[in-house]
């Protein structure tokens, strides 16, 4: 781990870092008059909005939608099965297409509300944004949406059968960090923040009314995202009983990844922002990229983190930079030398997930061994993506 100490509080940065764009954006969040301590940057660290994912940093009494990040509770959950490469090799087709056909991926929802099959909308707070996307919430629990989520099958050393699943709130996530933010960049207009507008970096008062709602709402995003993955698991469980009955499941794995979370550190309470980083305590999960390994793990608590290590690999290229410079036939050609099979609806921008487009994930998991312990190494057999 290395400093940078030119800036109000530190920045500790984990890994190399070369992205001049990455460090502006980590410069931006250690000058932050409420920053506390220091700015944690993970070795996934990448740009974003406002602040850079993979990043982590403490504010003492305020929150930030955008050091948060658009898809609330955005997380991976995992399990294992009792099958083996062997048991699943010959169907392996078959399941990721029947997978396909029970969860909805991209823009599409189902047709009908899922909400029983979940208790989460029993107990909604009282938030404009979420009394306008509870309807539709409804249709989206349980899918996948695009991008970087996935659905993947994967083996570990001993030739057992994992499923691992990558997706976050869907669209009720991303209204609720746009209604905040926009009523957070009123607020400070009004109020006179120091905080520059043009970092993105518009902030709540966790003691406000404001600060409260956007607390409580995040919340209950947290909790439907992990629900979307559970059902998400359930449905994936179903297709794999259909074809081998005898097949058994292990409990489930779940960490999320885009959130804020009041702790205590460095003898204080704070908000803790963990956009794209995971809270390593206990068992985590870090996913690689599509065709590379993955990563179960045990957290290390390391407080110069603030108890976090990385969500992924990151990417190394944007997903603009990726479609113009790697070709979808290279990339198809590529898996199927890797030996995973892709399922996906459309094809045109299969380059934006090719593993080209993201960083090493051995050499992440080599910059963190003070932040997390493998305990699991998966490789890839076949993937769903939107």
């Amino acid at each position: 781990m290395q400093r940078i100490e030119t800036e109000r509080v530190p920045i500790y940065v984990w890994g190399r870092i070369d992205d001049p764009d990455t460090l502006a954006q980590a410069r931006n969040i250690a000058n932050l008059p409420f920053a506390h301590h220091h700015v944690a940057l993970m070795p996934d660290a990448h740009v974003g909005f406002g602040m850079p994912i993979g990043g982590v940093f403490a504010a003492v009494e305020q929150v930030v939608p955008h050091a948060v990040g658009l898809d609330i509770g955005c997380g991976v959950r995992a399990f294992k099965t009792s099958l083996r490469r062997d048991d699943v090799e010959s169907r392996l087709d078959e399941v990721l297409h029947a997978t396909m056909r029970e969860v909805p991926q991209g823009f599409d929802w189902h047709h009908e509300s899922q909400a029983h099959r979940t208790d989460v909308f029993d107990d909604v707070p009282d938030s404009p944004v979420l009394r306008a996307e509870k309807a539709r919430a409804e249709k989206q629990a349980g899918t996948l949406g695009g991008g970087n989520h996935f659905i993947e099958l994967q083996q570990d050393p001993d030739g057992f059968v994992w499923v691992m699943i990558h997706c976050g709130s869907r669209n009720v996530g991303k209204q609720v960090a746009e209604h905040y933010d926009a009523l957070a960049r009123d607020l400070n207009k009004r109020d006179g923040s120091p905080v520059p507008a043009q970092w993105g970096l518009a902030h709540l008062d966790v003691r406000s009314d404001a600060g409260r709602e956007y607390l409580a709402a995040m919340g209950w995003c947290l909790r439907f995202a992990k629900e979307n993955r559970r059902l998400i698991a359930e449905s994936v469980r179903t297709v794999l009983l259909r074809r081998f009955a005898s097949v058994s499941f292990e409990p489930d794995i779940d960490v999320h990844h885009n959130y804020a979370s009041v702790e205590r550190h460095f003898g204080r309470e704070v908000v803790v922002h963990r956009k794209g980083a995971v809270h390593a305590r206990g068992t985590v999960l870090v996913p690689g990229s599509m065709g590379t390994a993955s990563y179960v793990a045990e957290g290390l608590a390391n407080p110069d983190s603030f108890e976090s290590c990385s969500h992924g690999a990151g990417r190394a290229l944007g997903r603009r930079e990726a479609m113009r410079r790697l070709r979808r036939e290279e990339v198809l050609r590529d898996l199927e030398r890797r030996g995973v099979r892709l399922a996906k609806g459309r094809q045109h921008d299969v380059a934006e997930e090719a593993p080209q487009a993201y960083k090493d994930i051995e050499e992440v998991m080599a910059w963190q061994t003070d932040l997390v312990r493998p305990l699991v190494r998966l490789t890839p057999l076949g993937v769903v993506k939107g």
